[in-house]
C-alpha cells in the first residue's frame, strides 16, 4: 500500500508537471489545490528537490518547479526516494536487500514468489512516469 507521504509526492509532481511554462508554484498553493498538510508537504518538496527531483527559485515569483521534464520522473524512483524498498520483503529487494531472520532462501517459496511480485511490479513502474499520471 502506498503511503500518505507518497501518494502526496505524487499529487504533488503531477500538479507541478501541470503548470504552463514550468514557472515556479508557492508550496501553499500546491497544499490548498492538493489537499495536502502544507507542514507535510513541506518536508517531501524539501527530500524532492534534495534528491534533484525538484528546484525551487526564491523570492518575488519563486516557489518550486521540475527540475527535469515529467517523462523524465520515473514513478519507480519517486516511489523508492520517499517510502524505501517495492518489494515486500527485504530479501527480495534490488536496491534494498537485508537477509530475513531465520530463513533459508534457497528453499523459501515465499521468497520466490515474492520475487515475481517485485518483478511485474518494477516492469510497470519502472516504464512509468509523472507525464503518465498527468
Amino acid at each position: 500500500m502506498l503511503s500518505k507521504k507518497t501518494q502526496y509526492a505524487f499529487k504533488a509532481l503531477v500538479y507541478l508537471a501541470q503548470q504552463q511554462n514550468n514557472h515556479p508554484v508557492l508550496i501553499s498553493e500546491i497544499a490548498t489545490r492538493k489537499n495536502i498538510p502544507l507542514k507535510f508537504l513541506e518536508n517531501i518538496l524539501l527530500e524532492l528537490k534534495n534528491n534533484g527531483i525538484l528546484a525551487s527559485k526564491k523570492g518575488k515569483g519563486g516557489g518550486y518547479y521540475l527540475n527535469k521534464s515529467a517523462h523524465e520522473i520515473y514513478l519507480s524512483n519517486i516511489l523508492r526516494l520517499v517510502d524505501g524498498p517495492i518489494a515486500l520483503l527485504p530479501c527480495v529487494s534490488l536496491n534494498f536487500y537485508k537477509k530475513c531472520e531465520n530463513c533459508d532462501e534457497g528453499n523459501c517459496k515465499l521468497r520466490d514468489v515474492l520475487i515475481e511480485v517485485r518483478d511485474a511490479t518494477l516492469a510497470i513502474l519502472e516504464n512509468k512516469t509523472v507525464a503518465d499520471i498527468t
